[in-house]
């Protein structure tokens, strides 16, 4: 599935679209956060019943203020425009958990 890239033009709006969500809120400068993107891209094929979207936070500050941010990259999970869940890693067996926790692990093999 493809990820989508969100501004604050349309963060909102395209998440209430969404019924199951996750954003990974990143930066141009964060290391860790680049070199996470390929797995966040590829992750997203496993799991056709949760959206993915990306905001670059420094170009988007409304967004970013929708959550606290305490480590990059962070990813908040959304239900039907709600965040109800937020963490920080780069491991992506505890990524992979995380979304299975909150949306089921739906098509993932």
């Amino acid at each position: 599935m493809a990820v989508t890239v969100l501004t604050d033009d349309d963060f909102a709006a395209k998440l209430a679209e969404a019924d199951n969500a996750i954003v990974d809120f990143y930066a141009g400068w964060c290391g860790p956060c680049i070199m996470f993107k390929p797995k966040f891209n590829r992750i997203s094929n496993d799991y056709p019943h949760v959206t993915f979207f990306m905001v670059n936070g420094e170009a988007a500050p409304a967004a970013r203020k929708t959550v606290t941010i305490d480590n990059l990259p962070f990813f908040g999970l959304y239900k039907k425009g709600e965040r109800v869940d937020g963490f920080s890693t780069t491991e992506e067996p505890y990524f992979r958990q995380k979304i299975e926790e909150t949306f089921g692990k739906g098509g993932a093999s």
